[in-house]
């Protein structure tokens, strides 16, 4: 069934942003972007034809041969502006993110906030593309390296942070020199094209940053596309699976970041107060729709286990879910239908394989708002290791407990499951917690840090299936991925004899 548009209102149709200016779709066919406090269609988003990202990649490809040439110190300044209006614009673009997304407002500003970091970090260009010397590395001879960039680069973002990861892609890249294709989610695709356009205002030159909606048949062309050299992706594990192989095979420099299924590991001398604030905003905060959020928490022993229970449940009970717009709402409803569906399904999963659900929010429904795709908060306990809701992720307002009686057993659980994106242990033990980060098969661990997303600074990226590729997002990782070193070893003649050993591979005896 049609879902409905709202009363009254006018629908929107999105553009692309090719070249600097905004590209009305060609194909015919479009994508729809609801809103989820109604349930209603909001918006019409485009889905590019080949012709259309040709034209894209065609004008980047311009475009970057002259900003290539713009000095690191000038590229930087850009991003300095472009971040002064991220801050002007803050309320008008999380207001934005949220009426299509469904995050409250005050999370919508922390997925821009975080973005803005990244953009923060890219400030720092001149520096961090300074390459390398060694004089008199030989007889005469001197080496040096530089970075340099790829050229026209892309990247393809999910749904869950549509200014976030958006920022830690183009960020480091535009810094770097080259030219970058944005391919959004198309559930949520307002917040990119003004970035785009507000990259414009910056100082950025046309054609630099380009916007192209889609979906698959999009994404696969991009991959295919010769004249792009890289590109990175967040999304699920198994489309982050194909879409490294499909971009490894065209000759792509890939990263593919996939799904997750983080642990909070409490040990018995754990502050349970702290703890349980700390899981219930990890848990249920943005409905659970962050791929660090911590869903499955792991209690070492009985009376932890059970004490740990009696307070969730306590601190459920007072969480307010509401719509995107209120300020005292804990988190708003999911993206579409379809997601809430899914999420549904794994519940009921958990319940037929045994687990003990404790609290069902399956049937929650806001007054005023029973079309908008609101879940409340889950709590399951008793989960086991092998039953699907917990081997899968669930991505929604779903808390699952899991009991163990021993430290190595808590240990094991995230070192075993097929995903290894962060892991949290709860504990007073100095002792403990440090080889508990130094055993854990996980790539981002916190310490009594709930969601231990890395600064700007250093750098994002999972183990296992949750990251195909051997650099990470953002920080120092995300210019080495957009750039390649080139290092020239270089003699000048002073006249003299001529060597007879231009037959000998050189060495510097």
């Amino acid at each position: 069934m049609q879902a409905p548009t709202p009363r009254g209102k006018p629908m929107r149709t999105l553009h692309h942003f090719i070249g600097g200016r905004q590209v009305a779709g060609a194909s015919g066919h479009f994508g729809e972007i609801f809103d989820p406090n109604t349930g209603a269609v909001q918006a019409r988003v485009p889905l590019a034809r080949q012709d259309e990202l040709d034209q894209a990649v065609a004008d980047a490809e311009i475009a970057q041969r002259s900003w290539a040439q713009v000095n690191p110190q000038r590229r930087a300044r850009v991003m300095f502006e472009f971040k002064r209006l991220l801050e002007v614009h803050m309320e008008e673009l999380a207001k934005l993110l949220s009426s299509e997304h469904g995050k409250v407002i005050d999370d919508a500003k922390g997925d821009i906030q975080r973005g803005l970091e990244v953009i923060e970090f890219s400030c720092g260009i001149p520096h961090l593309l300074k390459g390398e010397y060694t004089q008199g590395a030989g007889p005469g001879i001197d080496v040096f390296s530089a970075r340099q960039p790829l050229g026209v680069v892309a990247g393809i973002t999910p749904f869950n942070f549509p200014a976030m990861i958006p920022m830690w892609m183009f960020g480091p890249a535009i810094a770097s020199g080259n030219a970058f294709i944005l391919k959004p989610s198309e559930r949520d695709a307002s917040v990119p094209v003004r970035l785009a356009e507000l990259m414009l205002e910056a100082g950025l030159p046309a054609g630099v940053l380009n916007v192209v909606h889609g979906d698959k048949e999009t994404v696969e062309a991009i991959l295919r596309h010769p004249t792009v050299k890289a590109v990175s992706f967040v999304g699920s594990s198994d489309i982050a699976q194909s879409v490294y192989a499909l971009g490894s095979q065209h000759g792509k420099r890939m990263q593919a970041m996939g799904g997750a299924k983080n642990h909070g590991i409490v040990l018995p001398d754990a502050d349970l107060d702290q703890t349980v604030a700390d899981l219930i905003g990890a848990a249920y905060g943005s409905a659970g729709e962050r791929c660090m959020a911590l869903p499955v928490v792991v209690a070492v022993g009985e009376a932890t286990a059970n004490a740990l229970r009696e307070r969730l449940v306590a601190a459920i009970g007072k969480l307010r879910v509401g719509v995107s717009g209120d300020p005292q709402a804990h988190f708003g409803p999911v993206i579409t239908a379809e997601h809430k569906a899914r999420i549904a399904r794994h519940v009921q999963a958990g319940v037929d394989e045994g687990a003990e659900l404790v609290i069902d929010g399956r049937g929650f429904e806001l007054a005023g708002h029973e079309g908008g795709f609101f879940l409340g908060p889950c709590l399951f306990d008793h989960v086991k290791p092998g039953m699907k809701t917990y081997e899968e992720e669930i991505f929604g307002p779903v808390l699952q407990i899991m009991r163990v009686e021993t430290f190595e057993q808590a240990l094991q659980l995230p070192s075993r499951h097929q995903y290894g994106n962060g892991v949290t242990i709860f504990t007073r033990n100095g002792d403990a917690a440090r080889e508990f980060a130094e055993r854990v098969e996980v790539g981002m661990v916190g310490i009594n840090v709930p969601i231990p997303v890395p600064v700007a600074y250093h750098s994002f990226g999972g183990w296992k299936r949750s990251g195909f590729g051997d650099l990470n997002q953002y920080g120092v990782d995300g210019v080495r991925f957009f750039t390649r070193t080139k290092t020239v070893t270089q003699r000048w003649p002073r006249g003299g004899a001529v060597s007879d050993q231009s037959f000998v591979i050189p060495t510097m005896r």
